[in-house]
């Protein structure tokens, strides 16, 4: 069987698993595990703490350091209230098109990684591949994280990766951080008609929140001279607010979700400490005042690092010579390369698709990026090949 037509099957079997990140992907990870392990690669499936969810880390070659990452993420955004034109998880071909439920975003880069596999398993390869499958990045890169946390532990030392996020084949050495909070807001209820007498958390949010949107004018004064991107400064916005019971109750309880795209780590500390500071020296004293028990409480959602542009980057250098580019550019979506990066391995983002399909309904890929994926997966696989 071509490589398109094998791509096209295991793609449809990906989109057939409805891995919103919500409900759990363990049906995918075991079977993309059986599928590699027939083929000799040694798996390692790690199921997080909720028993729902695991990551795959499978290895094809020599055991030894300097291995190189092909990594996506399983998961997928929900299709509720999105006017598909056909089953989302059902793969629907159409004039060059795949439609489906995370066919850009990001099964199309997996099925084409799964479907090279055994290119490289029948390859005596002079450095290993690792294929590593991730859960929950649609929610904060959360199984990125606990895998990176994870493989030093497992005497694993690669030392480059490639995420094959969407990127219409183009070389992304770089992008925005993607840091989402959520702040509580705890008051105290009573009659709407003496709110003197209450603490109404409604209102603390929306000081918080405005003060936010003075911090949102300011990072635009912060944007380093020679940044790339688009905005060349950190973003901040508010997501969604939530509080209240009646027109006339004050509200005890508020939240506000929020969230910001450092372009460096000092401009997501400068907020943090920003915002914070202002609850500490001005909305919990006056909330206090009234109801000495009133609260703030500001969680991480996710904090996931950005991809910084390095001069030396092995990555960028090898995925340019497979493609055929000439260059590399930033982009401002989040993803999961910088904490890869983190562990001191050279990454850029590549994949076929393009963002602007994902997350929407009739999500599709085309052919021909599957092909340009297909591409540089072989042309990777003869570079490895010793024989």
């Amino acid at each position: 069987m071509a490589l398109i037509d094998d791509t096209k099957t295991l793609l449809g079997e990906l989109i057939s698993f409805a891995t919103v990140s919500s409900d759990g992907n363990l049906e995918l990870i075991a079977w993309a595990a059986d599928r590699l392990g027939e083929l000799g690669a040694e798996t390692r499936v790690m199921v997080d703490e909720t028993g729902s969810k695991a990551n795959l880390f499978a290895t094809i070659g020599p055991n030894e350091d300097g291995g190189i990452v092909l990594s996506g993420h399983s998961d997928v955004v929900p299709v509720a209230d999105q006017d598909w034109s056909s089953d989302p998880f059902r793969m629907r071909e159409a004039d060059g098109l795949l439609y489906g439920r995370g066919a850009c975003d990001m099964k199309g880069f997996i099925a084409a990684v799964l479907a090279t596999a055994p290119l490289f398993a029948t390859s005596k390869l002079t450095r290993p591949v690792h294929i590593c499958l991730t859960y929950d990045e649609e929610v904060g890169c959360l199984g990125a994280r606990k895998l990176v946390s994870e493989l030093p532990g497992m005497g694993v030392r690669p030392a480059l990766a490639v995420i094959g996020e969407p990127t219409e084949m183009r070389i992304i050495e770089g992008h925005k951080g993607c840091c989402e909070y959520t702040t509580t807001f705890r008051g105290l209820e009573g009659h709407g008609s003496v709110p003197d007498a209450g603490v109404n958390a409604v209102e603390y949010a929306l000081r918080y929140g405005m003060r936010l949107m003075e911090l949102k004018e300011q990072l635009k004064g912060r944007a380093p001279a020679a940044s790339r991107f688009d905005p060349p400064w950190t973003t901040l916005q508010l997501g969604r607010l939530v509080g209240g019971v009646a027109h006339n109750v004050i509200p005890g309880l508020a939240s506000l979700d929020w969230e910001m795209r450092p372009v460096t780590e000092a401009d997501r500390a400068y907020v943090c400490e920003a915002i914070d500071a202002y609850v500490h020296d001005e909305l919990l004293p006056a909330m206090r005042a009234v109801h000495p028990q009133a609260s703030i409480r500001r969680e991480v959602v996710g904090e996931v690092a950005g991809l910084e542009p390095v001069e030396e980057n092995e990555a960028r250098r090898i995925v340019a010579e497979l493609t055929g580019a000439n260059g590399a550019d930033v982009v401002s979506f989040g993803t999961e390369a910088g904490l890869f990066q983190q562990l001191g391995m050279s990454v850029v983002v590549c994949g076929p698709g393009s963002i602007a399909q994902a997350h929407k309904p009739d999500e599709f890929v085309s052919l021909d990026q599957l092909g340009a994926c297909l591409a540089m997966l072989e042309r990777l696989a003869g570079r490895l090949n010793a024989s």
